[in-house]
């Protein structure tokens, strides 16, 4: 059983295997639980999603507004979310914002793509990428994982 956190309102969620995540809908808010673009998160939403998320690897794009590469790979990253999603949550994590989160993932360049599967990190990637890099990478690391 999948069991995903809501990007709306952050309640965890359980999906049975035989339904589809696609048209799920959160069970507080009566959000969708995916929809088709990254969620921001902050430090602490960032614990809610690794600790709540089982079953749905998360894919967390750490960035910053000041950095070319971030800006320049963002419209890559919201495309990439439309072809992973149900089976991929994808986050975004400002570093000015969240230095904290940032430091204790052992980030130390951006942008920064961390893929975690029931909350332990499988793989880890630095610089700007395509949509195709991206979805690439992260089907090939699910694959090895």
């Amino acid at each position: 059983m999948l069991q995903i956190v809501c990007p709306g309102c952050s309640a965890a969620n359980r999906i049975p295997p035989e339904r589809d995540a696609a048209g799920a809908k959160c069970g507080r808010c009566g959000a969708r639980l995916f929809q088709g673009h990254p969620t921001d998160v902050d430090a602490a939403g960032l614990r809610v999603h690794r600790r709540a998320n089982h079953g749905l690897p998360l894919l967390l794009d750490v960035w910053a507004p000041w950095c070319g590469p971030c800006r320049s790979m963002a419209p890559h990253f919201a495309a990439a979310a439309g072809r992973l999603e149900p089976r991929v949550r994808l986050l975004k994590l400002n570093a000015d914002e969240a230095p904290e989160a940032s430091a204790s993932l052992g980030v130390s360049g951006i942008p920064a793509l961390i893929l975690l599967n029931n909350g332990v990190e499988v793989a880890r990637r630095t610089g700007a990428l395509t949509t195709d890099q991206i979805t690439g990478w992260v089907n090939q690391a699910l694959a090895a994982a």
